[in-house]
């Protein structure tokens, strides 16, 4: 694990593009030139971990997808990388398997599935008629990709999940799935070259399979780091993020028309220095190192100039002789540097752009204020003003942003309001304009699971303001940060973060204590929550069933930093951001 899931997987796909044959390192030859053929679902694999550029290396001249209409190309190879169903295996005659459903978006991030989402979604599985066969074949379908993806990762785990949910179904099947392959030794999958590599081979690593139920105000919650504010309020899915940009107006004879909005979209990738220091930091950061970086990157351009008018001097006398010889190699330098520097303002380019996307919803929608008011009451804090204030303020917030504030209110209350008091506060969500259909939803949900009585608890620790900024409120600054709030972040483990650090660590905790276990590896299964490996656990994995959100996946990337030499993985059947989520629960309290 400590290579990361999504150089193995890497590998695993580059491996098969050259016909399931590793690929040589530093070969000089050249590759064998073929076609790629895949499906939406090949496609989604595919596209966060591979350039158009890196499949030409790999020798891809052309890749189409499966059912588009295309001449034939006689002797060519053609890798197809498809789903194996009906409809594919139709339109080609064989399939050799690859044991890569599942799609991985940061070294330390997978989720299940982008194409029909829906069939494994949070909705579809907490359907009040769903029937057992529809909840059999839904587990089949995490249970499938979760077998691929310890089949990528070349290791058995440790499984261990709560009682009573989606989520223990998906162990029960799993360990049945990886119990039944191993003792298949002639065709086992964990055997040989696979098994052991990298830090495996001393220690398996820790699966723990949580349900969405345990905690549903996290997804949401409005969010202060810069990777979580992206997918929460933007278009951003599969690493790429779409951005319409408008370009002003145009005068014609009946008057200003405002133009077309230019659609652009940018990749948010693992080679993005910036993204990949930035993309957990808390937004005002930032803001001041974009502003940074475009003032290192002028002075780096500047000093290029000024070499390159030096060099441009007229005349032969001495001085201008002297001054080109101390500059040449001055310029030489500045000049190798050029495509570095190029791409840095590339990224400058691009930040810039996605960060005053951000910044326009934070301060049209006070995004910071409602981040603030949901720590405090996540926390139990005394709060500044009324829940009913935060609601009637129409200055503050869209409906959503409004809903979903009222819905962690009530989630995280340890009583109910009183039915005089939740009357008051639904007239006024109906009057700021809210749809009451998710409040139902988590009304019944919340009777169910007798939340009233153990709520969750979400630490008691909230962001600490700074007051105003410093460089990014000059008045030279590329953001306009005047009126937003320079919140810090204080580490505070979350419902997910908590039950991981529990079983990781083998700490005694009333909330993970009937926690079942199963070992794959043991000849047979038996119903314990006993462990047998009383050793803390080096590698974890943590697979949300019912869907996950960035801001969970940060919150144990943030915790897993303070633990040396101990690496975890994040994955969940669908990545959400609140506004799906709210779909999603709107649909489940429809009458």
């Amino acid at each position: 694990m400590a290579a990361g899931i999504r150089e193995k997987q890497t590998v695993a796909l580059k491996c098969m593009l050259n016909f399931n044959v590793p690929p040589v390192k530093n070969s000089t030859g050249e590759p064998v030139w073929k076609v790629l053929i895949y499906d939406r679902f090949g496609q989604d694999i595919i596209s966060p971990l591979l350039s158009v550029k890196e499949l030409r290396d790999m020798g891809i001249t052309l890749h189409l997808l499966l059912h588009s209409d295309r001449d034939a190309i006689p002797d060519v190879p053609a890798v197809y990388f498809v789903m194996p169903t009906e409809e594919n295996i139709d339109r080609m005659c064989q399939v050799f398997d690859q044991y890569l459903n599942f799609i991985t978006l940061e070294d330390d991030m997978f989720v299940l599935c982008n194409q029909n989402k829906e069939l494994v979604s949070y909705r579809a599985i907490n359907r009040p008629d769903i029937t057992d066969t529809e909840m059999e074949t839904i587990m089949d379908t995490i249970v499938d990709s979760l077998f691929c993806f310890f089949v990528t990762l070349g290791a058995i785990p440790i499984i261990r999940c709560s009682r009573g949910t989606a989520a223990e179904m998906v162990a029960v099947k799993l360990d049945k799935k990886l119990r039944e392959n191993l003792r298949d030794a002639r065709n086992s999958l964990f055997t040989g070259d696979t098994l052991g590599a990298g830090q495996f081979s001393f220690q398996r690593p820790l699966l723990v399979l949580v349900d969405r139920n345990i905690d549903l105000a996290t997804p949401l919650h409005h969010t202060w780091t810069y990777q979580a504010l992206v997918h929460d309020v933007l278009d951003f899915h599969l690493n790429r993020v779409n951005l319409e940009e408008s370009t002003g107006t145009e005068s014609s004879p009946t008057g200003a028309r405002p133009k077309k909005k230019n659609k652009k979209s940018y990749d948010l990738t693992a080679s993005d220095k910036f993204w990949q220091k930035h993309k957990g930091s808390p937004f005002p950061e930032v803001a001041e190192s974009v502003q940074q970086e475009l003032e290192s990157y002028r002075a780096q351009e500047d000093e290029v100039k000024r070499l390159k008018s030096i060099m441009g001097i007229e005349g032969e006398d001495e001085g201008a002789i002297s001054m080109l010889s101390d500059n040449t190699a001055k310029l030489t330098s500045a000049v190798s540097s050029l495509p570095e520097l190029l791409e840095k303002k590339r990224l400058i380019d691009l930040h810039t752009n996605v960060a005053t996307a951000v910044l326009e919803h934070i301060k049209s929608r006070k995004l910071d204020v409602y981040f603030e008011y949901e720590e405090k009451i996540m926390s139990k804090s005394t709060l500044d003003k009324s829940l009913l204030d935060m609601i009637s303020d129409p200055d503050a917030g869209t409906p959503e942003d409004k809903m979903r504030l009222f819905l962690i209110y009530y989630i995280s209350s340890a009583q109910a309001p009183s039915e005089i008091d939740l009357e008051q506060y639904k007239k006024a969500l109906m009057d700021a304009g809210c749809n009451l259909a998710p409040l139902s939803y988590i009304k019944q949900w919340k009777a169910f699971t007798k939340m009233a009585s153990a709520p969750t608890s979400y630490g008691n620790t909230t962001p600490k303001p700074l007051g105003l900024f410093s460089r990014v409120m000059n008045t030279g600054s590329q953001f306009v940060m005047e009126g937003v709030k320079n919140l810090v972040l204080k580490q505070q483990n979350l419902p997910v973060t908590r039950i991981l650090d529990s079983l990781m660590e083998m700490k005694s905790n009333p909330e993970t204590d009937d926690y079942r276990y199963f070992d794959p590896k043991m000849l047979r299964g038996s119903d314990s929550s006993v462990p047998r490996n009383k050793n803390p656990f080096q590698e974890a994995i943590v697979f949300v069933v019912g869907g996950g959100n960035y801001i969970e996946y940060q919150n144990l990337i943030d915790y897993i930093k303070g633990k040396q030499g101990k690496h975890i993985l994040y994955g969940c059947s669908e990545l959400f951001n609140a506004t799906q989520f709210i779909k999603q629960l709107s649909q489940l309290g429809q009458k």
